[in-house]
């Protein structure tokens, strides 16, 4: 077929259509709806390090250029995972930053520790070895694509949306679960009204302003909650205007076996979510994630990871709920999420700018995560529609898998009798519900010659344009 050339330059070949997710926006769009990525993911970012750090016992001073430097991490692996470099990144709308599933093995280095002082230099070269081993194997990860038909996609989609919804609820009561407020009718009815506004913007609005609806609902949220005292701005009078994450800040790392084991444990659980989001976001975007782009994604992630200790940044993973905010927005393109990349290394760099998101109270953002996240268990519904559900096997797959990735959901104490290292991956939903329904399509559609057609579609196949 002779390539299509420009009538004007006949030597000039014509580009072809960009894709939504490659298409450059203009740059106030751009900005603006990067930041909406940001402020759906902050909160997320800031989590682990103060928890962390406050179980350090670490001085505000210190705790403070611990959530910058986790920050600034968070943008240079997003930069890695939307740009990409070489056969590293995804290349897709995709958000990167501190994954929460490392806090409760963190912790507990932290609790073996003799010498607290020594607990992130050992946190730190886990963290490396995990990531680099993580990255190595990240090629057999790739090759996991064929696992995952829309019978089972749509599942973990669900269950990505399910599981973060408690989150949202979390933080619509407020940001302390033991101050006496803490699902007060001030903190719901500040919620509500988020969620109201932002579902008021989407049916009310057009365009450009649409499509910014939750970025607008949380800056409404936020000065409506001025007058009940539920907006602290000491954050902002408090913060630096410069400030850079020194390596090795906290100590050179330190490399233990036991604490190696722990954050490798995590790094299996963190990339098997990955996978699952990059299915989901392939599906959301109109480009599926082939055995190539999750090989790439998972490189990101985990040489983010490794990166990421150098500043003073813990493991890093990609973030469910921004793919809530690309289903809900229909903003696809990658170089959004780029700008947002930016905006955490500027945070990171200028802990000023960080304040202003953290002036954001919890409520708010609690109320706009309630249209996000659902947003991805509705994308998840979507697929499964497509997936067959006529027939009982798949009934039966989805039955399943949706119970045990709820049991950590509605039952946070489910394992509590089994071993640590074990929980790891048994309190996640998601990794639980992924690998049990990978096994029951295993069983039902592949073993013994119980193969459906519809059943292994590949989910690149299965997915309906637009």
């Amino acid at each position: 077929m002779p390539v299509p050339v420009d009538p004007v330059d006949p030597v000039a070949p014509v580009d072809p259509v960009v894709h939504p997710v490659d298409e450059k926006l203009p740059a106030l769009k751009m900005a603006t709806t990067g930041l909406q990525h940001v402020a759906a993911m902050y909160a997320g970012v800031v989590a682990p390090p103060l928890i962390v750090g406050a179980a350090i016992g670490l001085s505000a001073t210190d705790l403070t250029f611990l959530t910058g430097a986790c920050l600034f991490t968070a943008g240079l692996a997003t930069f890695l995972q939307t740009l990409g470099v070489w056969n590293i990144g995804a290349r897709l709308p995709f958000v990167n930053g501190v994954t929460f599933a490392g806090v409760a093995p963190m912790t507990a280095i932290v609790a073996s520790t003799d010498d607290r002082s020594d607990a992130l230099p050992v946190i730190f070269g886990a963290v490396i070895v995990a990531g680099l081993l993580g990255f190595l194997a990240a090629p057999f990860f790739g090759k996991a694509i064929r696992f995952f038909p829309p019978v089972v996609t749509g599942t973990v989609i669900t269950l990505i949306g399910v599981s973060l919804l408690p989150v949202a609820f979390g933080w619509a009561q407020g940001p302390d679960p033991t101050a006496r407020d803490y699902g007060s009718t001030t903190n719901l009815g500040l919620a509500a009204a988020t969620l109201v506004i932002v579902l008021l913007l989407r049916r009310f609005t057009r365009g450009f302003v649409k499509q910014i609806a939750v970025l607008l609902g949380l800056v409404a949220g936020t000065l409506l909650a001025i007058p009940f005292g539920a907006t602290d701005f000491g954050p902002v009078a408090d913060a630096a205007v410069v400030g850079f994450p020194t390596p090795f800040h906290f100590g050179a790392p330190q490399f233990q076996a036991a604490a190696i084991v722990s954050l490798c444990v995590v790094m299996v659980v963190s990339m098997t979510e990955s996978t699952a989001d990059m299915l989901a976001l392939g599906e959301i975007v109109d480009r599926p994630a082939d055995e190539r782009t999750i090989a790439a994604g998972l490189r990101a992630d985990t040489l983010g990871s490794a990166i990421s200790p150098l500043f003073n940044g813990f493991m890093c993973s990609a973030f469910a709920q921004n793919i809530g905010l690309v289903a809900m927005t229909r903003i696809r393109s990658r170089y959004v999420v780029a700008t947002g990349g930016a905006f955490l290394v500027l945070m990171g760099l200028c802990p000023v700018a960080a304040s202003l998101i953290a002036v954001v109270p919890r409520p708010v953002l609690g109320g706009a995560g309630v249209v996000l996240f659902g947003s991805v268990a509705a994308s998840g519904i979507q697929t499964l529609v497509r997936a067959g559900l006529d027939k009982d096997n798949n009934v039966l797959i989805v039955a399943v898998s949706l119970a045990v990735g709820i049991i950590p959901i509605t039952a946070p104490e489910f394992y509590h009798a089994f071993p640590e290292t074990a929980r790891i991956v048994l309190d996640s939903g998601i990794s639980t519900g992924c690998v049990a329904a990978v096994l029951l399509n295993l069983v039902f559609n592949h073993v013994g010659g119980g193969r459906d057609a519809q059943d292994v579609t590949h989910p690149m196949e299965a997915v309906t344009p637009g």
